[in-house]
């Protein structure tokens, strides 16, 4: 009888132990699916409301638009020349293999994309690069403009996996 109970105790210790993994399992399970569903949401949420504009909006260079200042080195030594004071970052990465992807597709519609790497180790992917502030600024509205005029933003962010409301002036510290 003592061998009985101490048999369906240690079966039952048993259960326990190998069980208590499961609920972790499922516990991130159910919170990476909720995740994916509000993201689903979110996308379905931006392509449904968002439409393409009766007329294109207009953007103008303006001296007053906010900088974030950093210092950065560029990746590849061959983009060195093209970085300047004042560049637009359409995208900041943490992995390199994601930054050079979003290069790339930059690059194919006739983007010179170069990429820098802040001191946190934070990739900036940057569409352009200027001397001035109001050179970046005018860039960065222009090629706004062109893309927007041409597609509504659920398709660029679906095409380029990033939000075009986003982008921001770099100004570099040396």
């Amino acid at each position: 009888m003592n061998r009985k109970l101490m048999g369906i105790g240690l079966a039952l210790a048993a259960i326990i132990a190998f069980g208590s993994c499961k609920p972790k399992q499922s516990a991130y399970k159910s919170v990476y699916e909720s995740a994916k569903e509000r993201e689903m949401e979110e996308t379905a949420d931006v392509t449904t409301s968002v439409s393409k504009p009766a007329t294109t909006p207009t953007y103008t260079a303006s001296t007053s638009e906010s900088v974030r200042k950093e210092r950065i080195t560029p990746v590849y030594e061959s983009d060195a020349s093209g970085l300047k004071a004042y560049s637009v970052v359409v995208a900041a990465m943490a992995m390199k293999p994601g930054a050079e992807s979003l290069k790339q597709r930059f690059n194919n519609d006739g983007h010179n994309v170069i990429l820098a790497r802040n001191e946190q180790g934070m990739y900036r992917v940057i569409i352009a690069s200027y001397d001035s502030k109001e050179q970046a600024v005018a860039k960065k509205n222009e090629i706004l403009e062109n893309y927007l005029s041409n597609s509504d933003a659920a398709t660029l962010k679906s095409k380029y996996g990033i939000p075009f409301n986003d982008w921001w002036i770099l100004q570099r510290e040396y």
